[in-house]
């Protein structure tokens, strides 16, 4: 146990603070403050010490050196059973500092509201930091608070072991305040890297908050959580129960093809994380209906996207089918009251979900991947038409629609396509021509194609073999990655078979 005698407070964020200072009155322990923080205990009315008056050095540099003096960081990192420790404190007749309360200037938050690199520069904190770092380590015989969370559990402390803290406290405290100094540094690091457009710098630096604990992982032997690097997914989960870590792993990927179609169009239905239907037609119950139509079998259980706010009478047609989860771009009133009838149904709320990031990772044994997301948005110009026939407008639109949903397909993947709607979906195959085959099958099984068909790959087709199975099946326009040894023989057997044949500049694997 070590009692608390003296306190240093330096606080930005001043919230809760009353409750905090009454226990320090109680137990008598001299509190030592600074600017803002030391204005805002006196008008609280209770006693402070200045710093400038405990050190015997006033502020300087517009207030950029207040706490790095030897006076306070002598305080906070003496070893109090050292005995030249003790013999150099008492000839320099410096006091102990026994409890640091300090949170940074907020940085993060400034990154949001303000642009000017100036500004921006001068809410780094560097005293704040320092301060938290010597009592870190001086856990020992110093206790340290980095957020006003903490207030409770320390006033607790107090109150059971009577001005004392337990060295198992302190520990915990100094193993969460080097958590906050290393986020705060990674925000920082992020920043310049951001503003000097550097993605790949020699160290990188991960910054994430915990969103919540998951009660496993894809499997109930494996433990799991969730993190955002934005500490808020901006996702509201207005029914039912707990979202496990499928369920996330499906609704990412559900929104991320969401984000990629036009702006309030789109149904996208996913099952373990690929897409088995997606529509845009421009009515919503039309475009939920033709996504449901292209794969109603794996559709079961799966989640489902809309880009558009649902109504009640898309409710309606909803509560038909079993879903894990109903993302929404908002819910009506009487569409929440339709599916909360089915009290384990998760409907969530994505009207404020933005995608931010532009990297995504991998991982495996602590080894990362990292590599920018595939958030190209397609026009007509990055397309080249190879083949002797042209596509119509129409065609050309379906082909593009296609090409799109491709590249959130697991490799190797193949989309066919009518009326705005997929029809058919091979994925996750070894090979191209397997992927050519389930697609076909699918979309034979299910037989909802009312157009012309087309047919997209996320890269080349390496032999002859599977545009010839396709366009065998009734496709009449083809769009893929050029690059393979083969592209003219590809392009032979279009002219020949007067199928419209489209080239990408860019491939769209996704493992």
């Amino acid at each position: 146990m070590k009692k608390i005698r003296s306190a240093l407070i330096s606080l930005s964020n001043k919230k809760n603070l009353k409750p905090l200072l009454k226990i320090l009155k109680k137990n008598d322990i001299k509190i030592i403050s600074s600017g803002g923080t030391f204005k805002t205990i006196k008008k609280l009315k209770f006693s402070c010490l200045e710093v400038s008056k405990f050190t015997g050095s006033e502020e300087i540099l517009e207030g950029r050196v207040k706490t790095l003096h030897p006076k306070i960081h002598a305080g906070i990192l003496n070893k109090r059973k050292s005995k030249s420790h003790l013999r150099e404190m008492k000839m320099r007749k410096y006091q102990n500092i026994d409890l640091v309360i300090v949170n940074f200037y907020p940085f993060e938050e400034t990154l949001k509201q303000e642009k000017n690199h100036k500004k921006i520069i001068e809410n780094i904190d560097i005293g704040g930091p320092a301060m938290v770092r010597a009592a870190a380590k001086n856990y020992n015989d110093v206790t340290v608070l980095t957020s006003p969370e903490q207030y409770s559990e320390f006033i607790e402390e107090l109150k059971f072991n009577k001005g004392c803290t337990s060295l198992e406290f302190r520990k915990k405290m100094s193993r969460m305040a080097f958590t906050e100094t290393a986020y705060y540094d990674a925000i920082i690091t992020n920043y310049f890297n951001n503003i000097s457009n550097v993605h790949f710098p020699k160290k990188k630096i991960i910054k994430s908050k915990l969103i919540e604990k998951l009660r496993y992982g894809e499997n109930p032997h494996q433990e799991s959580a969730l993190y955002s690097e934005n500490g808020n997914l901006n996702l509201n989960q207005i029914h039912g129960k707990p979202l496990s870590y499928n369920n996330y792993n499906d609704i990412f990927s559900a929104l991320l093809i969401s984000k990629s179609l036009p702006k309030n169009k789109g149904t996208v239905i996913i099952k373990h994380a690929n897409p088995c239907g997606v529509s845009i037609l421009d009515n919503g119950i039309k475009s939920y209906n033709s996504a449901l139509a292209c794969d109603p079998i794996s559709a079961f259980g799966g989640v489902v996207s809309f880009n558009f706010k649902v109504t009640k009478s898309l409710a309606l047609e909803l509560n038909k089918v079993f879903y894990e989860v109903i993302i929404g771009k908002g819910f009506d009133s009487k569409a929440i009251k339709i599916l909360k009838s089915k009290k384990n149904l998760r409907l969530i709320d994505a009207s404020k979900f933005l995608l931010q990031g532009n990297l995504k990772l991998n991982s495996v044994d602590g080894s990362i991947l990292v590599q920018s997301e595939d958030k190209l948005i397609f026009s007509k110009k990055d397309f080249k038409v190879v083949s002797k026939k042209k596509p119509n407008k129409l065609q050309f639109e379906n082909l593009i629609f296609a090409f799109n949903i491709c590249r959130f397909v697991k490799s190797n993947a193949i989309v066919l396509a009518s009326n705005k709607s997929t029809i058919g979906i091979g994925s996750g195959q070894p090979s191209r021509l397997d992927s050519c085959q389930i697609a076909v099958d699918k979309m034979n099984k299910f037989n909802n194609a009312k157009g012309e068909i087309v047919a997209a790959s996320d890269a080349f087709f390496p032999f002859q073999d599977g545009i010839e199975k396709l366009v065998q099946s009734g496709v009449s326009a083809v769009i893929q990655p050029s690059g393979s040894i083969r592209d003219k023989d590809i392009i032979k057997f279009a002219n020949a078979t007067e199928t419209v044949l489209i080239f990408s500049n860019t491939r769209h694997f996704r493992h």
